[in-house]
């Protein structure tokens, strides 16, 4: 090696030093913070422990179900720059298809195992989730496909689109009240004291999980994913490469319509009885959480959820005058602070 520094002249160039690391992406605690301080500062102010934890226990499995209704619209609404306000109606169309199967599996939901349950509950899920996918596979070709890039058309034709929908399950099912009766083996609650804890809450929590995840892995881990985002990044880029995009973002309405008919099994059941308006009942809700989580940011989608349904239980038993305006308080503060959203796209 002295050898070698030996030979050097003083006017001979030096190899250049070498490249630092790129840096990683950087995590964004502070959403997460302020949900546990939230839920912290409650406790105090609810008074009594049993009563803070049954309410944040039903908040959050409340928040899983409004992030699976509100997941598919910011994905199609973030993603493919659609103002989708129909996607009420998939949830609706996915509650009313779920009853079609309360016959044929009625051994299954009055079964008292808990497995028999669980199976009756996938079921209903898969059936409804198809329904749902092929009737958006039908919707955007009918109604999206002529209206790409004019923001205007897409809120009057998607409106549009949601009542005939509406009617149109008004004329397959009456206007009578649907039932969706839960399975047997998940009704009551676990009781830990003087905590009580409904058991389909956990059931549907353990969905909201498996749904945040498998959507996380599929747009950050895998090449779909990355086709997505780079479409929405350069559209023509994308295709200049070889790849028909609008092909794969017509598969991204198409499973954000699943995800609707998912939401609206989750919502169905945990209602019991319901009507057409099950979906534009929470439309408002999703919206807002789909505004404050950050257009087409999964993670905010739900973080955006659990502020709000933790909000909502608070207040309704606090200050029940002031459940009905506590949504728009939230969402009024959060966009003061972050306009863009908890976790906007452009960040994360």
């Amino acid at each position: 090696m002295a050898a070698i520094e030996s030979t050097l002249t003083p006017g001979t160039a030096t190899p250049p030093p070498a490249l630092e690391a790129l840096p990683g992406r950087t995590r964004d605690l502070v959403p997460g913070a302020i949900i546990l301080a939230f839920i912290a500062v409650a406790l105090p102010v609810v008074g009594s422990v049993p009563t803070w934890i049954t309410l944040t226990v039903a908040a959050l499995a409340m928040g899983m179900m409004l992030f699976i209704m509100a997941s598919g619209l910011t994905l199609v609404f973030g993603l493919m720059d659609v103002m989708n306000l129909g996607h009420a109606a998939f949830v609706a169309v996915g509650a009313y298809t779920a009853t079609l199967l309360v016959g044929p599996l009625r051994h299954l939901l009055e079964s008292p195992s808990v497995w028999a349950s669980l199976a009756a509950i996938a079921v209903v899920i898969a059936f409804s989730m198809l329904v749902t996918a092929a009737l958006g596979w039908i919707y955007e070709r009918l109604f999206i496909k002529p209206v790409y890039g004019d923001h205007l058309k897409q809120i009057l034709i998607t409106i549009g689109s949601m009542i005939i929908i509406e009617q149109l399950v008004l004329v397959l099912f009456g206007a009578n009240q649907m039932l969706l009766p839960l399975p047997e083996a998940v009704r009551g609650s676990f009781l830990f004291g003087d905590v009580a804890i409904e058991r389909y809450r956990l059931v549907a929590g353990a969905v909201g999980v498996v749904v945040f995840t498998g959507l996380t892995l599929l747009l950050n881990r895998t090449r779909v994913g990355l086709l997505i985002r780079a479409g929405v990044e350069n559209r023509s880029m994308v295709e200049a490469l070889g790849y028909r995009i609008h092909g794969i973002f017509v598969g991204v309405f198409v499973a954000g319509s699943a995800l609707a008919g998912l939401g609206g099994v989750m919502w169905a059941f945990y209602r019991e009885q319901f009507t057409v308006a099950i979906g534009a009942e929470v439309l408002v809700q999703m919206l807002i959480i789909v505004i404050i989580g950050g257009l087409g940011s999964v993670t905010g989608c739900f973080a955006g959820a659990m502020l709000i349904a933790l909000s909502t239980n608070y207040v309704s038993f606090l200050l029940p005058d002031l459940a009905l305006v506590s949504n728009i308080l939230v969402m009024m503060v959060v966009l003061l602070w972050r306009p863009q959203g908890l976790y906007p796209v452009n960040k994360h």
